[in-house]
């Protein structure tokens, strides 16, 4: 092992800064005596909404409950079909069967991870009646082309944004420009919590008021920051996935620096691109587009998998996003795709490799995590 140590993801120096505005958010929950689903998860829902403009923001326990139940309030009815990429995280389709649905995947575009417009003309069928793109790593997927497509296909947008806080398209935060949106709060998160939590935004008060219901066994009326709401009528089989007011209060108190974070992340990005523009063996470098936060810095490069292996023997963590494409894993073998069906899918999966990127990661470390890159491909020249 060589000297060098430099984790995918820690975040002890933030927590170490925040620690005071968090303890105080924590002892309230604790003297407030309503550990889920309470006051702390109640206001960190009207800063999110005042964040992203949502009118609606719904917290759950994660961000896969988050699309599925956002999917079962959008009226996704049993077999009806959901247009995903091919790359993404599994969630992305497994929520769709959660939620009683059927995964059809369709190709990312050339050059980018957002789903290919042209591939969900193609694949969508007859009981298609979803589209669901996902924004991914630093880049929002092709709204304008995706939102026409659908209009003309009739099929309603939900996106999974679970990435994307902070993103905006024209202003519009993502999540808010189809019919609504998730965010994933998972520890590494841009906003990330210390365990799991979620989000659903949406600017359509039907939807908003089912999902609402849904995260609490499907009770209608006051439920959160409400001790008798567990005797409210069921109306709907729903599930529990009320978020935790301990996450509520971490995410509060990092709510306040997410924007100083963002920044951070787009300068140590900078500093990426500058070391690693020109090198042979990579491929591709993550590209800036208008709108975009740099959640993951991910690269496309030569001999990923042994480059994984050489950074780790020089203390680096890295992350491959993603080995496998959606409709060759195992639990869709089902669907009945073989390999070759989505090749753009298919070539991002033998080529990228995540780069450690957090607001405590110096800009030392970063150059460490590129000389180490370097001297790979020094090595095979």
């Amino acid at each position: 092992m060589g000297t060098l140590s430099v984790p995918f993801h820690v975040q002890s120096a933030t927590f170490a800064e925040l620690w005071p505005t968090t303890r105080r958010h924590i002892v309230d929950v604790i003297e407030n005596g309503k550990y889920s689903h309470g006051h702390k998860v109640a206001r960190l829902e009207s800063a999110l909404a005042a964040y992203t403009g949502a009118r609606f923001v719904i917290g759950v326990n994660s961000g896969t409950d988050a699309l599925v139940l956002l999917l079962r309030a959008a009226g996704l009815r049993p077999g009806d079909e959901v247009v995903v990429p091919a790359f993404s995280f599994v969630a992305s389709a497994s929520s769709v069967v959660l939620a009683g649905g059927r995964p059809v995947f369709a190709d990312i575009e050339p050059g980018g991870y957002g789903v290919d417009p042209a591939s969900v003309a193609r694949v969508a069928g007859e009981r298609t009646r979803f589209v669901m793109p996902v924004h991914l790593f630093s880049q929002l997927a092709d709204m304008d082309a995706l939102l026409d497509v659908s209009r003309g296909l009739g099929l309603a947008v939900v996106e999974d944004s679970a990435e994307a806080i902070g993103m905006r398209h024209r202003g519009t935060h993502a999540g808010l420009l189809g019919v609504g949106g998730v965010l994933s709060f998972f520890p590494t998160k841009t906003l990330g919590a210390i365990g799991d939590a979620g989000a659903v935004l949406t600017d359509d008060p039907r939807i908003a008021g089912v999902v609402d219901a849904l995260r609490h066994h499907g009770r209608f009326g006051r439920t959160i920051d409400n001790f008798p709401g567990i005797s409210t009528e069921t109306g709907l089989p729903g599930i529990n996935s009320k978020m935790d007011d301990i996450q509520a209060a971490v995410l509060l108190a990092k709510l306040t620096r997410l924007d100083a974070d963002i920044a951070r992340r787009a300068r140590l990005a900078a500093r990426y691109a500058e070391s690693l523009t020109g090198l042979p063996g990579v491929r591709k470098l993550p590209e800036a587009r208008p709108g975009g936060v740099f959640y993951v810095y991910v690269i496309e490069a030569e001999a990923r998998d042994e480059l994984a292996a050489h950074l780790s023997a020089r203390g680096v963590q890295t992350e491959v996003y993603y080995p496998v494409p959606l409709h060759l894993q195992p639990c869709f073998r089902y669907l009945g795709h073989r390999s070759g069906d989505f090749p753009n899918a298919e070539a991002a999966c033998r080529h990228t490799l995540a780069l450690p990127l957090y607001p405590d990661l110096s800009e030392a470390d970063v150059e460490k995590v590129c000389g180490a890159i370097r001297d790979f491909y020094r090595g095979r020249s």
